[in-house]
């Protein structure tokens, strides 16, 4: 048997394309060889299941291996394998089939897993590295000749007799010079890893050497002996593809440290299995999460009949959700994972859709089951429920019911709760209820005690994206506002009818605003003279709740990049009523007045941890000169 031909396609420089615009993403040349190795063999196994192949299944197990000095590297597995006849049906023909469409489509594409799948270029994608792919097949049909097949890249093809004698199939790559680097047992290694760690067929990849209890020694401690033992470089039955109720709470952290090594135990999981209205199964974990917003993304990872296929799931997880890590697995998700194609695709919202109900549903289950458990997670759940809310409106909706503040105290309250507690004292004269909240608690501890000694109560909103889950507050919450405790001096929080008067004269209020103004110097700080409690302090300075809301979220990319451009700006309130104030007028010359005036400012400063540099040393200076 001896045969030469070309391969019928319209085009003669596909190869050439197929190297050029895959070559960026040359190594998932290995993914697919050792997919198709894997599909050849799970058909095997099916067939024998009904019946329709009696012979002996045997081993199973792929193998990947390289010879470096023949610069090759070879997939062999004991699947179906082909007769010549199917060579020339399925490499030559099928596998083309899209050639034509693919080269004026995707000439100008940049991703290769744009290309990958969609036009059956999978077997092909071996020309990125190799000049020269054979093939050496038998197929499992009684009386199936070997077949070979050779082609050097170019449309030209060539098929002889084989050599193998044992059903299945071998690739071989002759590698090209410029992917020599394959030739090298670690970045094979890590290929293989990467993509092929969780395959249903067993995947062997040379030996490794491992240590074997070999009896006791004299004083009867353990001895050891290094015994080489194949490489196997997959778990075939990972823990997405198992029921849930065959696993233990062990299985799914044992399985959590063997995708990240590294991290801390998981908070909780969710395991999804959904076979309708698309297939979807896997594992989500949520961690903990640092109160910062570096977040770990691209933490899971997107599998299609456990073949890895990216990390970057952005279309498919929702936004808030690329703070969870583990594994999705969905054979309806296309292969070629460009972002333009996934947002066309039906199935990828319903997923996105799906996920979202089940994290909520599992929020919402450990809430009821333990709400004590639920608090104390809480720091580390926080930020994942408030980002969902903020970003996802059914997420919102089912959100309401299990996300938590938690005030100064420690003490945490569901929404319909905490309005409840503060509604009767903290509702100012317009019938606006007022939420108080710090950002940071020891920072803004004098304020939070002035607060205290009203009986209002104080949240903590320290993460960074409260700023934006107190405007989703407000849009939700009818009749309320919520206030930085230090935005204001307390009685102006929460303004009341009984308002203390100011004590100064108009005359002695226009006198002190002077004395302020030029001690201050600087335009960034407007006085006002207020008639305050005469135990609170002397000086305040607060910014506008707006303008240091809009520049908090600014901050934290919410869109408010003006509010961010513009300078800091500070209300200084001055307390007529305190005998400080009283002090200052009666001082018997304007540098002691002035002196006095930028003590108490100071001291403001400092209550808000604004002093700073020299004008914290002079501040000190001048507090050891009064002494």
């Amino acid at each position: 048997m001896q045969e030469k031909g070309t391969i019928s396609i319209h085009t003669e420089n596909i190869f050439p394309i197929i190297k050029k615009f895959l070559y960026s993403d040359n190594e998932i040349f290995l993914r697919e060889l050792v997919s198709n190795a894997v599909d050849a063999t799970q058909k095997i196994k099916r067939l024998a299941t009904l019946g329709q192949y009696t012979g002996e299944l045997g081993d199973t197990t792929v193998e990947v291996s390289f010879d470096k000095d023949k610069k090759t590297i070879t997939i062999s597995d004991r699947g179906l394998g082909m007769t010549a006849e199917e060579i020339k049906k399925y490499i030559n023909q099928i596998a083309f089939s899209g050639a034509t469409e693919f080269v004026e489509k995707f000439k100008d594409a940049k991703d290769a897993n744009e290309i990958i799948g969609k036009f059956g270029l999978g077997f092909y994608s071996a020309f990125m590295v190799a000049h020269t792919v054979e093939i050496n097949s038998l197929s499992y049909q009684e009386g199936a000749e070997p077949a070979k097949w050779t082609c050097d890249g170019s449309t030209s093809f060539e098929i002889s007799e084989g050599s193998r004698t044992e059903r299945g199939t071998d690739i071989i790559l002759h590698i090209n010079e410029e992917s020599e680097e394959f030739l090298d047992k670690w970045k094979l290694q890590s290929i293989l890893d990467k993509y092929c760690k969780f395959l249903p067929v067993t995947i062997k990849f040379g030996t490794k050497t491992e240590s074997v209890e070999d009896g006791v020694d004299e004083e009867g401690k353990k001895k050891w002996k290094s015994v080489e033992v194949d490489n196997i470089i997959n778990t075939t039955s990972p823990i997405w593809t198992k029921s849930p109720n065959d696993l233990k709470d062990e299985d799914y952290l044992a399985f959590y440290k063997e995708l990240y090594p590294m991290s801390e135990d998981p908070l909780f999981w969710i395991h999804l299995n959904v076979d309708y209205p698309f297939n979807l199964t896997g594992v989500l974990y949520f961690p903990k999460v640092k109160n910062d917003f570096d977040f770990q993304k691209n933490k899971i990872k997107l599998y299609s009949r456990q073949v890895f296929i990216t990390d970057e799931v952005k279309d498919i997880v929702p936004e808030f959700l690329m703070l969870l890590h583990g594994v999705i697995d969905s054979p309806d998700i296309p292969l070629n994972v460009s972002r333009s194609f996934l947002q066309a695709d039906g199935n990828v919202k319903k997923i996105n859709n799906y996920i979202t109900k089940k994290v909520a549903d599992k929020l919402a289950e450990l809430y009821k089951k333990d709400r004590k458990v639920y608090e104390e997670k809480w720091n580390d759940i926080g930020l994942f429920v408030k980002y969902g809310m903020i970003s996802e409106e059914k997420f919102a909706e089912k959100g309401k019911d299990f996300v938590l503040l938690k005030n100064t105290k420690g003490e945490f309250y569901t929404l319909p709760e905490y309005k409840e507690k503060v509604k009767a004292i903290q509702t100012d004269k317009n019938e606006q209820t007022i939420y108080l909240y710090a950002t940071d608690v020891n920072k803004q501890d004098a304020f939070i005690q002035s607060a205290n000694k009203k009986d209002y109560d104080v949240l903590v909103m320290d993460s960074p994206i409260d700023s934006h889950f107190i405007q989703h507050l407000e849009g939700k919450e009818e009749k309320t506002q919520l206030k930085r405790v230090d935005a204001d001096v307390v009685e102006k929080l929460i303004q009341k009818d009984d308002a203390y008067a100011n004590l100064l004269s108009e005359e002695q209020s226009t006198k002190v605003k002077e004395i302020f103004e030029k001690a201050i110097d600087n335009k960034s700080y407007s006085v006002e003279v207020e008639g305050l409690n005469p135990e609170e302090l002397p000086v305040t300075v607060t910014m506008d709740e707006f303008m240091r809301r809009m520049k908090d979220m600014a901050a934290t990319g919410g869109g408010m990049g003006f509010y961010g451009s513009l300078p800091d700006s500070y209300k200084v309130a001055i307390n007529g009523n305190h005998s400080v104030i009283d002090k200052i007028l009666k001082a018997e010359s304007e540098e002691e007045q002035t002196k006095l005036a930028k003590q108490s400012f100071d001291l403001a400063l400092l209550a808000q941890g604004l002093l700073t540099g020299k004008d914290l040393t002079e501040f000190v200076k001048r507090s050891v000169g009064m002494i």
